[in-house]
């Protein structure tokens, strides 16, 4: 060990000793003081980011206890992205954790009534909870395609391309980075290079576009059907409200068919 290096621990030892001696022989009504300086470290306010009570034990995986004998509980709506975007990322960064938490007590209270055969209350609160999570990360992801815009001139995202697996049909391929160059990496040119072809992948592509066009189809016969038996019973709808509900659907043509005329006679006037 160099000299210079010895003589740093040495101070270092000999400030250390100096103030726990000062410290401890400092009267004890100055010790609270001392403490209540040493809470308001910068890292103090990053605790405070909980809206619940903190709790320093395991029943912060599980939810209070006013609400476990209850079948339901009143809770509001999940975030909008339009409310999200108004906030500062360090707010965003604190509502992250919080609805973290919040995910995680409700999975572990699921878990815990689908195994005492229980209901669990409110079960709609994990859909709420994940639909505010994906909407702040849709808010993060707008700031920083935004911010790498703004520096380098690309949206900092993953490139990604469609390409077709071994089923034939098209999928989104994003690219990652490897250890290898493609030419020597030859686990990624086997996964890569799958392809598609033959007799039984062109049969599985008939079938599947068949199967897509039915389920239009049926979808287009479902929505004529109900606008003529709207018809058939209120031959005076607003017409304009059935083409915006029923956008794929001719209204127009669909008024002069005689399938639309109900079993009653029309009245004459004298």
């Amino acid at each position: 060990m160099s000299s210079a290096l010895k003589k740093c621990f040495n101070l270092a030892k000999t400030v250390g000793n100096a103030t726990v001696k000062s410290f401890l022989a400092a009267p004890r009504q100055a010790w609270p003081a001392c403490s209540a300086v040493a809470l308001q470290t910068p890292h103090a306010p990053a605790m405070q980011m909980h809206t619940s009570p903190v709790r320093r034990d395991l029943m912060e995986f599980f939810d209070d206890k006013k609400n476990w004998s209850e079948n339901e509980v009143k809770v509001g709506r999940a975030w909008r992205t339009e409310e999200l975007r108004i906030k500062s990322n360090k707010e965003l960064h604190q509502l992250w954790f919080v609805l973290l938490k919040e995910r995680n007590m409700l999975l572990t209270m699921e878990h815990e009534c689908n195994d005492k055969m229980e209901v669990f209350p409110s079960p709609e609160r994990i859909d709420k909870v994940k639909i505010s999570m994906e909407n702040l990360e849709t808010v993060v992801r707008e700031r920083n395609k935004a911010y790498h815009l703004l520096e380098t001139g690309e949206t900092g995202e993953r490139p990604h391309k469609a390409v077709k697996n071994a089923f034939g049909l098209q999928v989104t391929y994003r690219s990652c980075e490897h250890y290898l160059p493609p030419f020597m990496n030859l686990k990624w040119i086997k996964s890569r290079n799958i392809g598609f072809g033959g007799r039984a992948v062109n049969r599985f592509l008939l079938k599947y576009r068949e199967k897509l066009y039915n389920a239009k189809r049926k979808a287009k016969n479902r929505s004529r059907n109900e606008v003529m038996m709207i018809l058939r019973r209120n031959p005076n709808f607003d017409l304009d409200a059935l083409r915006r509900q029923f956008p794929d659907v001719n209204v127009d043509k669909l008024r002069n068919d005689d399938k639309i005329r109900g079993h009653y006679v029309p009245k004459v006037g004298v």
